[in-house]
């Protein structure tokens, strides 16, 4: 089964983190959480989700997961602030590995400048930056670029998001 990388700090969207997470979780994957300082627990944006990080930055490859989940929210926004956190999504990108991104999780892939020729959705606001990245805007619950790149909308558009995730991780 797949190793997960999620890249996530607070303020995410909680239902767009636990609810793929669990999806993959239930579909036999293991789900690890990455963000500055391990052991820190972190709260999404309605206050009602609580994520343990599993690592810090520093201390993981991009090369020791098979797949990248970036949930939505402020979160995305704060992290590609950071170079670390941007180049290990880009290393995802180039490598042809499965990269999950709903609502704004699609910022941390604008910033790495790996969208240009991809098609893509996200939440309505980002819309401008995507085709401003070279992707082509969708405006569908989920999207699936290439058998890599799946991006959703909303939080509305998660009983499609997780179905994909999971139907790319069984090929």
């Amino acid at each position: 089964m797949a190793k997960v990388a999620t890249l996530i700090t607070n303020m995410f969207e909680d239902v767009e983190y636990t609810s793929p997470a669990q999806a993959l979780k239930d579909a036999g994957h293991e789900v690890f959480t990455i963000e500055k300082e391990a052991g820190k627990e972190i709260t999404g944006k309605q206050g009602e989700a609580k994520v343990k990080i599993d690592y810090n930055i520093e201390e993981i490859k991009p090369e020791d997961f098979d797949a990248l989940f970036i949930p939505g929210g402020f979160s995305p926004d704060i992290l590609r602030a950071d170079d670390r956190f941007v180049e290990f999504a880009k290393a995802f990108m180039d490598a042809k590995k499965p990269v999950f991104a709903i609502c704004h999780g699609p910022q941390l892939l604008i910033t790495a400048k790996t969208l240009n020729g991809r098609d893509a959705t996200g939440y309505k606001s980002i819309k401008v930056d995507l085709e401003n990245a070279g992707a082509t805007y969708h405006d569908e619950e989920v999207f699936v670029c290439g058998n890599q790149l799946v991006t959703s909308r909303t939080p509305d558009d998660l009983p499609a998001f997780n179905g994909e995730i999971v139907k790319l991780l069984e090929k």
